[in-house]
């Protein structure tokens, strides 16, 4: 089962003063276990551009629509037999202690 998993920036990270994983580490490992299709970092917020349509109208704006501390800052696309195996590979990314994962299946709308 396929399963987005956003990277996302925490306001409260983990006080934990062990050394954090290392992220080529978690990559290259999800990479050979096959549970990472793909993945990539995104460029900071203010690279973003907000897009709505509104009565017809296009409204463009800079930055992210929403005003929040918890920012994505990347994402990963895994292939994971069930939800317990997609949390284990989030439980060791780094930022699962720097900041917060977001699982959600991906859906399928063809069955």
């Amino acid at each position: 089962m396929k399963y987005m998993m956003f990277v996302c920036s925490d306001t409260e990270p983990d006080t934990d003063t062990a050394d954090y994983p290392d992220i080529e580490v978690w990559v290259a490992e999800r990479d050979a276990a096959g549970q990472r299709l793909q993945g990539m970092a995104l460029a900071p917020t203010s690279a973003a551009t907000t897009v709505r349509v509104r009565n017809g109208e296009l409204l463009v704006s800079d930055g992210p629509f929403t005003e929040t501390k918890e920012i994505i800052v990347g994402f990963d696309l895994l292939e994971c037999a069930d939800l317990d195996e997609a949390i284990e590979v989030a439980r060791a990314h780094p930022m699962a202690r720097g900041g917060r994962l977001e699982i959600r299946p991906v859906a399928d709308f063809e069955q």
